[in-house]
């Protein structure tokens, strides 16, 4: 049964080969009064899925990056208030009751944060620079876009106020070692892209001391080394995401 805000509210999504979330998500949404799926020509199951829903709209449009497509999500939501969830994300029961405690008030703020609890391989993860992660989920489309030239770690821009909601989003980013390593690469070639796109160019001493510093910030700043073989492996990883911006930057170059 779907529990209503006191206003209309659009789920949104941007998909690809997601077949193994994707239920999960759009069953996240089930106070939303319209669904909308942004999918880049999935070669799985995923639309099949989706099209079992009745208030579920699929828009398919080739991946140029995030920013437009999650942009592209905007424009095709019928109501201002926007629920934006990414594939491996899930609402809690308590976060789902917060959210539509929050809309059902007289005043609102016009974006939220949401402090995302992250999972590697079903472990949950404290430290490792995951404490102080959050990011926009919900807000009005009338005030906020996402940043165009973006092309990884879309970022919102909002012209209004801002608050923070208490409960926690689930974060499922790590399913296991080696997807999420095609993830970071992946991630690191785009903003590799971008940099160039900007006018940067490369150099090999700022390559290696990025590197180095992102490892010692997430392993060490961070307290990676307090959670364990995971927060070694996440440390790892994020620092082979900059390593591999600078090997996309002297590509592009």
């Amino acid at each position: 049964m779907r529990q209503n805000a006191a206003m209309g509210i659009s789920g949104l999504i941007i998909t690809y080969n997601e077949e193994k979330n994707i239920q999960q998500v759009i069953e996240c949404f089930n106070f939303c009064d319209e669904i909308i799926v942004v999918d880049s020509f999935s070669t799985d199951k995923t639309v099949e899925i989706v099209q079992k829903f009745p208030n579920v709209k699929v828009i398919q449009h080739k991946f140029e990056d995030f920013t437009k497509q999650r942009n592209l999500a905007l424009d095709a939501a019928k109501n201002d208030w926007v629920l934006f969830l990414d594939g491996d994300e899930r609402i809690t029961p308590k976060l789902r009751k917060e959210i539509i405690k929050e809309l059902n008030k007289k005043e609102q703020k016009d974006a939220y944060y949401f402090y995302r609890k992250f999972f590697f391989a079903g472990k949950p993860i404290h430290f490792s620079g995951t404490q102080s992660d959050k990011n926009f989920r919900l807000f009005r489309k009338s005030k906020a876009r996402y940043i165009e030239g973006k092309k990884v770690h879309e970022t919102l821009n909002v012209k209004g106020t801002v608050g923070i909601l208490k409960n926690k989003l689930l974060h499922y980013s790590v399913a296991d070692y080696e997807s999420y390593k095609k993830k970071m690469i992946h991630y690191g070639v785009l903003k590799g892209q971008e940099l160039a796109a900007k006018g940067k160019k490369f150099n090999l001493l700022i390559q290696y001391s990025k590197t180095v510093f992102k490892f010692f910030k997430a392993y060490i700043l961070r307290l990676g080394i307090l959670d364990g073989k995971e927060g070694y492996q996440l440390s790892y990883l994020q620092s082979l995401s900059v390593f591999e911006t600078y090997e996309s930057l002297k590509e592009q170059n």
